[in-house]
């Protein structure tokens, strides 16, 4: 019988925010000095409401449509989505077009790699018994 090692989870959500590049160490600083150490950082470009950047120098207008951002990913129990949330907040806003957004989904499925277990499961479960998948 093929092992199955996913297990349901609705408590958790995954927060996505988008900040400017300068802001993100603060933004980790503030995280880590609340307990929230788990965290996937990625640059990214893009362009939301403030458009891009235009320039007009004597050669003419040069248009930058991709602005560069940092996305910080944070998978979290649901009961400290909005602790977090204040916190990215807090520490990205500068109060100017482009600081960026933040994205809450939940999280179907969560899965430790190294222990193969969820670290949500109740502690006489292991992932196989939380699936419904019987080992034999």
């Amino acid at each position: 019988m093929e092992r199955t090692l996913t297990c349901e989870v609705d408590e958790m959500k995954l927060i996505t925010a988008v900040v400017r590049p300068e802001m993100c160490q603060p933004v980790k600083d503030a995280l880590r000095e609340a307990g929230i150490n788990g965290m996937t950082i990625t640059h990214v470009y893009g362009s939301g409401s403030q458009g891009g950047l235009r320039f007009t120098t004597r050669a003419g207008e040069i248009i930058i449509d991709e602005l560069e951002k940092t996305k910080i990913e944070i998978v979290l129990e649901d009961k400290k989505v909005d602790k977090a949330l204040d916190i990215i907040v807090k520490s990205a806003k500068t109060g100017k077009p482009g600081d960026g957004r933040i994205i809450v989904t939940p999280v179907e499925k969560f899965i430790r790699i190294r222990t193969e277990t969820d670290e949500m499961l109740k502690e006489s479960e292991t992932p196989l018994e939380a699936s419904g998948v019987k080992e034999e």
